[in-house]
């Protein structure tokens, strides 16, 4: 399980860099719910509308570093430590990602927990 979300977060790397619709589908089943912070009541719903969203928010290439690590895994769900800097002058993050893969490493739920990291 850690090399398959190993490779999730890769894909997602990509997507975030790229923000291209083939690289954001490639990491999500067709019913996969996306919640931007726990219990999200507007959590974007199916591939298309993860798509949607996601290029709507999208950040730009290179305003930002991500460093990761797998804190763990239980079944199909993992569990993401991240950090993200952005390089302008906009907050810096710490990140908690709950991850449930599905079919083919494809995630089929994913919540994103953050706080905004003080310097």
């Amino acid at each position: 399980m850690t090399d398959a979300i190993s490779s999730w977060v890769e894909g997602y790397i990509r997507a975030w860099t790229s923000n291209a619709a083939d690289d954001i589908r490639a990491l999500f089943t067709e019913d996969a719910v996306y919640a931007t912070h726990p219990y999200d009541p507007d959590a974007w719903r199916g591939r298309e509308q993860i798509v949607e969203k996601w290029i709507a928010s999208a950040d730009k290439p290179g305003d930002w570093r991500f460093e990761w690590s797998v804190l763990g895994t239980d079944g199909d769900l993992a569990f993401v430590q991240g950090r993200t800097t952005y390089l302008d002058d906009r907050p810096s993050y710490e990140n908690l990602w709950v991850i449930r893969l599905g079919p083919g490493g494809r995630a089929s739920a994913f919540t994103e927990w953050f706080m905004e990291r003080k310097t």
